[in-house]
């Protein structure tokens, strides 16, 4: 029985399973990294102890997810050459160099100044503090900026030549770096995951005020991941627009699975909900707007849009999971965005902090980011497919030429490894959040620093709210 599995397919549910879990402690700590610069920043200016209290709350917090996260990286990694070794040999020349790129001057930017965020507290100064967590937070985002880099290049290659040998070999690391879709799915990217952070400290938040716990530290909580929801939101649909045209451009099979469009037409409707049938090549029981596909993707009401039986069988991506996925990351956007809108509301009415409703509503949004995140992760990596390098190399040519019973078994070992390791963590990671806020009063008098009026963010000493 074990002689008759896939590798390939094994191979794939493997690297899934590992890039999905790796890709949430990123998606948090990135996020969260920046958030950390900016309560520290606030406590410096105002003297606030509240900021202190918050930020030393969830740098413990930041210091677990960061380790998960570099764990998994390192477990992700290593599948490159036990059941990627094809594409590592193809792609090593231009994958390699990026990938070490990320770690001279990210990882070891990071590792550098780590300690000194976590465990230099009462040990260096507040503003050699500051720094070292300005430091890492700029290391996440310059990790972010390499890893998307050579994600990028995978789906929009440019800047290399194929040798004799069958191998790619760059011609110019400027185009390999900043290749057509980069830009755009670094920037989407980057938003996603502050919006994945606010959304998730929002939650916590909410859950304090909902509780009556810590109700100052909460106030600042949910008043910034609100400031986050007001603005940041909004903008995601603005860049993710600008990234769909580039991927409409570039990889237009594509497009077409997350539209869920099989005939090439002018005028095409957008589809909010069906049921592509890859065999049958149709999209059942469809819910449709006309013309507005056309008018999103070409900014004409009669403009082209490539159906997917423009591509032989063997070219097309699995439409159902594209299309579905597609669906949930831009559903969960728009709750994002109404969130925000009812925030403007509520803190006009001055019921911002005390609306039960709302609180329970963005408790249930806590892990709306994470969600969307791994929603806009499969689309990408799915509505690529057949390709692992777009038009290059396909998925089946990339694999290790090992048998699936091992790989069933080393996927099987993940399983058992990862529940109790990030299970253990994840529990920790709520004790913390159960436990709260300490006291920093402490803090306050190793540095120096007079007790100030406490205000919280969005809200002022009585509960008058200002901006």
């Amino acid at each position: 029985m074990l002689e008759n599995l896939d590798p390939t397919l094994l191979a794939r549910i493997q690297f899934a399973f590992t890039i999905s879990f790796h890709i949430l402690f990123p998606a948090f700590t990135i996020g969260l990294a920046s958030w950390l610069a900016v309560l520290e920043w606030r406590w410096l200016k105002t003297g606030n102890q509240v900021y202190a209290d918050v930020y030393r709350m969830w740098v413990k917090i930041f210091a677990v997810t960061f380790g998960m996260g570099v764990v998994s990286g390192v477990v992700m990694s290593f599948q490159f050459g036990t059941n990627w070794s094809r594409f590592s040999d193809a792609g090593g020349n231009i994958l390699g160099p990026l990938l070490g790129y990320e770690v001279l001057t990210a990882f070891f930017l990071e590792a550098s100044f780590l300690g000194v965020m976590l465990f230099g507290w009462n040990r260096v100064s507040p503003r050699m503090h500051f720094t070292a967590t300005v430091i890492v937070a700029a290391g996440t985002l310059i990790s972010a900026f390499w890893i998307l880099s050579a994600n990028s290049w995978m789906q929009t290659p440019q800047g290399f030549r194929v040798g004799q040998d069958g191998l790619l070999y760059p011609t110019n690391w400027l185009q390999v770096i900043f290749n057509p879709s980069f830009p755009y799915r670094f920037v989407h990217m980057v938003t996603a995951v502050y919006l994945t952070t606010a959304f998730t400290v929002a939650g916590i938040g909410a859950f304090y005020l909902w509780r009556q716990r810590h109700v100052q530290h909460a106030r600042v909580m949910f008043g910034m991941a609100m400031i986050m929801a007001i603005f940041v939101a909004p903008m995601q649909l603005v860049v993710g627009d600008l990234h769909g045209l580039n991927t409409f451009k570039h990889q237009p099979a594509k497009v077409a699975a997350m539209e869920g469009l099989w005939e090439t037409q002018r005028g095409a409707p957008l589809l909010l909900f069906g049921w592509p049938d890859q065999e049958e090549a149709t999209t059942k029981y469809a819910i449709e707007i006309p013309k507005m596909s056309s008018l999103i993707l070409t900014h004409d009401l009669d403009g082209e849009v490539k159906g997917l039986k423009e591509w032989p069988r063997d070219d097309r991506p699995p439409v159902a999971l594209v299309f579905w996925t597609f669906r949930i990351m831009v559903g969960i956007g728009m709750l994002m965005i109404a969130t925000g809108v009812i925030a403007i509301v509520l803190y006009l009415k001055k019921r911002l902090f005390d609306t039960r409703w709302f609180q329970y509503w963005c408790m249930a949004l806590t892990p709306a980011g994470f969600i969307a995140v791994l929603a806009g992760w499969f689309v990408t990596e799915v509505g690529r497919q057949p390709w692992i390098v777009q038009g290059l190399l396909r998925t089946k040519d990339a694999t290790s030429p090992v048998m699936g019973a091992s790989i069933a078994i080393s996927l099987a070992a993940f399983i058992i490894v990862y529940v109790f390791v990030f299970g253990a963590g994840s529990y920790y990671i709520l004790k913390l959040i159960g436990k709260g806020p300490e006291d920093a009063e402490a803090a306050y008098s190793d540095h120096g620093v007079e007790k100030p009026l406490i205000v919280t963010e969005l809200g002022g000493e009585k509960g008058e709210q200002h901006v």
